[in-house]
């Protein structure tokens, strides 16, 4: 009872955060980031229900994210795994590098495990994210039949899963996919707080 008041109470925060940050400049993700980390931290004592095995694919994911930072891409990472256990698929946004506005991280790995399978279809399989897919990404979940989808951080601004829409487990849909979030997200947001902040810095400097 109190851990579900402790959620709530967060939950209610996280609403009031959100307002504020609507109010504010929409490009300003490092902001919405720090938010995010502070939610985060009050939710953590309050649930946990994830596995050893959920947060040992996650940290493959925010190695992928990691990796995409370094590569100049918003750090972005996922890890697709099987219903056995098995890693299908491990990827990261690449939309700048690829030229390919589509190459988010849920389709890098989708596109990859999809070939391997020989198959569109990947029942059973879990992906693992480090943020809250976009409309594209919950999509192609759908289509895949994913069977389960646990993501880090809240996009607050075009997240389709949570924040915006609930696209992935929508009771119009022939599929529904189960969604499970908030697993190492203030270590997701803090990447990506740090990898904003740099860029800022950066065009500060690149405007001296």
């Amino acid at each position: 009872m109190e851990a579900q008041t402790e959620w709530n109470q967060c939950a209610r925060f996280g609403r009031r955060a959100g307002a504020r940050h609507l109010m504010m400049a929409h490009d300003d993700r490092v902001l919405w980031a720090r938010i995010t980390i502070e939610m985060i931290h009050m939710a953590d004592a309050a649930r946990s229900p994830f596995s050893d095995a959920d947060e040992r694919f996650m940290r493959i994911a925010l190695e992928a994210a990691a990796a995409a930072a370094a590569e100049g891409e918003v750090p972005v990472g996922a890890a697709l795994v099987s219903g056995e256990g098995a890693v299908l698929a491990v990827g990261h946004n690449q939309p700048i590098r690829r030229r390919d506005p589509s190459a988010h991280a849920e389709m890098a790995v989708l596109r990859e495990a999809a070939a391997k399978a020989g198959n569109y279809r990947l029942p059973g399989a879990t992906l693992y994210v480090s943020f809250e897919p976009c409309v594209m990404c919950a999509g192609a979940l759908v289509i895949a039949r994913i069977e389960r989808l646990v993501f880090a951080a809240r996009d607050l601004r075009f997240g389709a899963v949570r924040s915006k829409f609930q696209l992935a487990d929508s009771p119009l849909l022939n599929h529904r996919v189960q969604v499970e979030e908030g697993l190492l997200a203030a270590e997701a947001a803090e990447l990506l707080a740090k990898f904003f902040e740099r860029r800022r810095g950066q065009r500060r400097f690149s405007d001296c």
